[in-house]
């Protein structure tokens, strides 16, 4: 599990409306039903990088969900877009939300379900 320590910043925050982020592209995690798009966040206020992974498992379906997690600047060049499930899954903690759990936010850990 790779430890992550909290900063006390809003990006950390999972039930504020915080926006101040730089955001970059990384690609698409083409694994079938899945078919999420994943980007990298970088917080304008701690400099903290984030990777985002934003999910719609059923074509047309209403269930968007999406996982963010923070990975050092040392481990950001090994993410792609087919890893960041597995980096996220990894990790201590991330945070979690969008329709598919009533646009509610909180904290998760472990292995994401998508059934």
């Amino acid at each position: 599990m790779i430890k992550i320590q909290k900063l006390g910043c809003a990006c950390e925050k999972p039930t504020s409306s915080y926006t101040e982020f730089r955001t970059s592209e990384l690609g698409t995690d083409q694994t079938p039903g899945i078919h999420a798009e994943v980007s990298i966040q970088q917080c304008k206020l701690c400099q903290r990088i984030w990777i985002c992974y934003a999910v719609n498992p059923e074509e047309n379906a209403p269930a968007v969900r999406w996982y963010k997690g923070i990975v050092s600047k040392k481990n950001r060049p090994q993410i792609t877009s087919e890893n960041a499930l597995a980096y996220l899954e990894s990790v201590e903690w991330y945070v979690y939300g969008g329709e598919a759990f009533e646009n509610t936010t909180a904290f998760g850990a472990g292995k994401i379900s998508f059934g």
